[in-house]
């Protein structure tokens, strides 16, 4: 079983940044394919980045690449989540998940294709 703590949400005001963290206990981050969605109050959960076992293979939503970037430390079994130049429409209670896979640079941007999930941490970004 994995578990996954996320941590570093918070109010920010616009322009801000935040570093959202997943960390793991139980099992080896490596192992695992890790992403980070988010749900807006009354929006459906919404895929923000995902990142390889190895790290060596990330993906960003095209809306967000620009601002948000994912990346990992697998000796520390933590994920990340660096988000630049915040907006209120960044407001959103933040999820990371994990995924076992097989390949090093295997991802998947899809919600049901990941099976353990973190409990959130909330982002809120005033104007």
């Amino acid at each position: 079983q994995v578990q996954l703590v996320e941590s570093g949400g918070g109010l920010v005001q616009t322009g801000g940044s935040l570093r959202l963290s997943c960390a793991t206990s139980g099992r080896t981050l490596s192992n695992y394919g890790v992403a980070w969605f988010r749900q807006a109050p009354g929006k459906e959960r919404e895929f923000v980045a995902c990142i390889s076992r190895s790290g060596g293979s990330k993906g960003h939503v095209n809306s967000l690449k620009d601002r948000f970037t994912i990346s990992r430390d697998n000796a520390n079994n933590t994920a990340y989540l660096q988000m630049n130049a915040l907006k209120p429409e960044d407001t959103a209670t933040y999820y990371c998940a994990a995924r076992g896979v097989s390949s090093y640079d295997e991802m998947d941007t899809r919600p049901p294709m990941y099976k353990y999930w973190g409990q959130g941490t909330q982002v809120i970004v005033s104007s």
